[in-house]
């Protein structure tokens, strides 16, 4: 058996490494809670609620409901106009297979909400949607209302022109 020998290495120290700040991110953290908490506040005046918990979770579950019905780019659209928060939860649905009228979304919504009937989910969904307008653009709702079923708007807050069918 043969031995080999290892030449010794010498290091020297390393030069001091010079820390380089990251880039600032897209969206302010801090900034995007006050964004999520402004929406939340806005739905709680809204739709009267008691509670600034109970308006979070109607604007969960009716931006849930939403964003498995809007698709494209008008959802890619909404998930950038909304803040962070929000956007999560419409961009994490999966894609309706079945477009729903007006009202069979509010009743979807209801299914979501316990105790809920036709009329309060109205209230909760119109709660929620008669916000987004002035958040998210005049323009984006028209494109999102031309892709849903009649009747739409009206829980948008906006007159429904349509002509009937």
């Amino acid at each position: 058996m043969s031995v080999t020998t290892v030449p010794s290495v010498t290091t020297t120290p390393a030069a001091p490494k010079t820390l380089i700040p990251a880039p600032p991110q897209h969206r302010e953290t801090r900034g995007d809670d006050r964004a999520w908490a402004r929406l939340v506040d806005a739905v709680r005046e809204s739709g009267q609620y008691p509670t600034r918990p109970e308006a979070e979770r109607i604007t969960r579950i009716v931006l849930s409901a939403l964003g498995g019905h809007v698709v494209g780019d008008e959802r890619v659209d909404l998930a950038r106009a909304l803040p962070e928060e929000a956007a999560r939860v419409v961009a994490s649905q999966i894609p309706a297979t079945r477009r729903l009228t007006a009202a069979e979304f509010v009743d979807s919504v209801a299914a979501r909400i316990e105790g809920a009937t036709p009329a309060t989910a109205r209230w909760d969904v119109s709660s929620v949607l008669s916000v987004l307008p002035p958040l998210v653009g005049d323009d984006l709702v028209t494109r999102i209302l031309a892709q849903l079923p009649p009747g739409y708007a009206l829980l948008f807050g906006r007159a429904d022109l349509s002509p009937a069918p």
